[in-house]
Order: C-alpha cells, then structure tokens, then sequence
C-alpha cells in the first residue's frame, strides 16, 4: 500500500492540478493523506470536490509550520511505502512506477524535478543541477542538502526511525533524507518526475536559494548531525 503525504496551507490555486495528477497515479487500496493546517481559501472544498474515497482528511497542528504539518500526514499514513507531495507541484506520469522500481533496491529515493514557473513554464530543466546536488551523504548532511521532500519516497522503516521529528530539526525532508541515509539506503535518481512549481507564495527555498545566515545555515547541519548520532546510538 502507497501512502501519499500532503501538508496543506491555503492551497486552493493548485491543490487540484496536483491531486489530479497522482490520483490517476495510485490503485484503489492506496490513500493520500492530506493534513491541512487551517486553511481559509477553499482548499478543503476543492480536495473534497474530488469525492474520491483514497483521499483522507485530518487536522493539522494549526501552527503554520510545514514540518509539523507534514508530521501530523505521516503520523496518519498507512501505507507500506510513503510519498511527499507538496500542494502545488505536478507529478509526471511514471512517477510512482519508477519509484517503486528503485524501492525494491534501496530505503528511499529522490528523483529530479523540472523547475517551472507559477504557469508550469520550464525554468530550469533539472533542480539537481540548479541545487548543485552531490550524492554522499556526509555532503548532504555537511556541505549542501540535497534532500527535497517533493522528490522523495521511502519505505515505512525509514518513517518509524523518523517519527517523532526531534523539535530542533531545520526541515522535514532534511531529517527523513539524513535518517534514511546513515540508518538505511538512499538512492539519487536522474529522472525528472515532476513539475517544480516556484512561486511567490512558495514556502520552500529549493531552487531559489537560501535566507539563512551563515550561522543558521551551521547550526541547522548541527541540529541534524546531532540527532542523527542520538538516533544511530539509541539515545533518543
């Protein structure tokens, strides 16, 4: 079973685009999880619209945090195997077979995105060479983190090693990414899967580059490698 993880804020501009284009990806036993954090613009109407019963609703922590946001949907999953959506990209087709593909090898992978603008436009043809990704995982954790949640898939062990997020954590998809790299496998995948929607309103900074300050910038990778030795000796 395939859990679809989506952490929603005021999404009703593209929700549908992006529901439509993994419902038409997974099989009737699988779920997509959306966890909304107090929307007010009729996201929860239109993801309702769909009627469509492998779509499950919860509350989330109401506290404008995406990663808490996106706690709160994987806390909820089911499934054997978990995707991240983010509310306002385009899966492409193939996404999820080619995933599970490479599920069969690794813990978790993370594809390639093509960046678009706001109207799906190509801004950039690969968000790993605009990231300048690299594929160690001491170069993730250390020097520049390549672990973009929209892009990933990975199986339930990874999330039980995962959850609960330690409260000190930069962001969502750097934890599962460093988790799933020094307590399981993680594989890079060339293929561009999905549409990388940049926007004003985009709470990521994947593809725009960084506001974080220097020392912010060390103390997240602090943070991170910190928890990960606790979660690797068991001290959590």
């Amino acid at each position: 079973m395939i859990s679809v993880c989506i952490a929603t804020y005021n999404g009703a501009r593209y929700i549908g685009e992006q529901l439509t284009s993994i419902l038409k990806q997974i099989a009737a036993e699988d779920e997509v999880v959306v966890s909304d954090d107090g929307s007010t613009d009729g996201t929860l109407d239109i993801v309702r619209s769909f009627n469509d019963r492998r779509i499950r609703i919860v509350d989330g922590p109401q506290r404008h945090s995406p990663t808490l946001n996106f706690e709160c949907a994987l806390r909820n999953a089911k499934g054997e195997y978990i995707f991240l959506a983010d509310q306002d990209d385009v899966w492409l087709e193939g996404k999820v077979r080619r995933c599970m593909e490479e599920l069969h090898e690794c813990d978790c992978v993370v594809s390639d995105a093509r960046v678009t603008d706001s109207l799906l436009n190509t801004t950039s043809e690969s968000l790993f060479q605009l990231m300048h990704v690299r594929r160690g995982r001491l170069s993730n954790l250390l020097w520049r983190n390549g672990y973009t949640g929209c892009c990933m898939a990975f199986k339930r062990e990874v999330l039980s090693k995962a959850l609960p997020f330690p409260t000190d954590i930069p962001m969502h998809d750097i934890w599962i990414g460093n988790v799933a790299a020094f307590c399981g496998s993680l594989h890079f995948i060339d293929d561009r899967l999905l549409l990388f929607r940049r926007h004003d309103a985009a709470t990521s900074c994947n593809g725009k580059g960084s506001n974080y300050s220097l020392w912010q910038k060390l103390s997240f990778r602090w943070h991170t490698l910190k928890n990960i030795v606790k979660l690797k000796t068991g001290i959590r």
